[in-house]
């Protein structure tokens, strides 16, 4: 069963990340960000050696993405982020082939404990499978 597996973000983490406080996260530190980066370079290295792996990315952060949808006339309407009605925006997902809820979930539960500042916001890790080709149930 494939399984993806997603962690979301604001543009206030972004910013946070980049050295920017705001009342929504400390700034991080050189430091604070290389052990998040080797934390989740562990995670994808333990995961494509056990063969689980099919993908994973970050994304850049809000203000780079782009929302299209279809005004009321059929045209397509066109807006760059960072999207106001939109408090949180997925950062980053692995797509993984695992042989149970259970185990991706001990996944999730370990990229959830990645280490971040004091008083950082942590989201939850999000799992969703992923319908099979065939339309049939993934349950």
């Amino acid at each position: 069963m494939k399984y993806l597996v997603m962690v979301q973000g604001a543009q206030a983490d972004y910013d946070a990340m980049s050295g920017k406080a705001s009342e929504h996260s400390p700034a991080w530190s050189e430091k604070e960000l290389q052990a998040m980066f080797a934390f989740m370079s562990a995670v994808n290295d333990d995961l494509a050696e056990s063969g689980e792996l099919v993908d994973g990315q970050g994304l850049t952060e809000p203000a780079k993405a782009r929302l299209v949808a279809r005004g009321e006339d059929g045209r397509p309407v066109v807006t760059d982020g960072p999207y106001g009605e939109t408090k949180e925006v997925l950062a980053g997902y692995w797509l993984l082939e695992c042989e149970s809820l259970e185990r991706v979930t001990e996944i999730a539960a370990r990229i959830a404990a990645c280490p971040c500042p004091e008083g950082a916001p942590n989201p939850p890790v999000v799992i969703r499978p992923v319908q099979e080709a065939d339309g049939g149930d993934v349950g």
